[in-house]
């Protein structure tokens, strides 16, 4: 890969569960995450539901894209998704997948290329592309003299 970029994300613990995210280096407002209770109390989604969120949002900007790439102009695009939670052979509760359905305001016989844009969209969204390929995560963490007390890496196929 020859281009690479980067962005920043800072997570500050509000109460219990409750973080505030910051979007380092862009003018977007703040956003609350939580956990549902009994850990949380629903103060904003949980990492699960945005991802989800986040999967769904890309598929459907990503179909946006492609059929503008064939100079259509589209009505209203909508997303419906869902995701299934279940535990992993530790216990341990992962997602187990997600189901994306992506509905369009117009019919295919309206659309240019429509096919043709069909064929591609996916490849276009990296949110969805990413996590079908799985992403390397590192981490690490800092005690509160910031000396590092755990670091790994794990994850991914590239």
């Amino acid at each position: 890969m020859s281009e690479e970029q980067t962005f920043e994300v800072s997570l500050e613990q509000v109460e219990d569960f409750e973080f505030r995210v910051r979007f380092e280096g862009t003018e977007l407002k703040d956003i609350a995450t939580d956990e549902p209770p009994p850990q949380g109390h629903d103060a904003g989604p949980n990492p699960a539901r945005l991802l989800l969120a986040a999967t769904a949002n890309c598929l459907a900007a990503s179909l946006l894209f492609a059929l503008r790439k064939f100079r259509n102009n589209p009505g209203p695009i909508k997303a419906r998704a869902r995701a299934r939670m279940a535990r992993n052979a530790g216990g341990r509760w992962r997602i187990a997948g997600m189901e994306v359905d992506v509905q369009l305001a117009d019919t295919a016989a309206d659309l240019q290329h429509f096919e043709r844009a069909l064929a591609q969209f996916e490849d276009f969204c990296i949110v969805t592309e990413s996590v079908r390929a799985g992403i390397p995560v590192a981490v690490r963490v800092h005690d509160g003299q910031g000396a590092e007390v755990h670091a790994a890496t794990s994850g991914g196929a590239a």
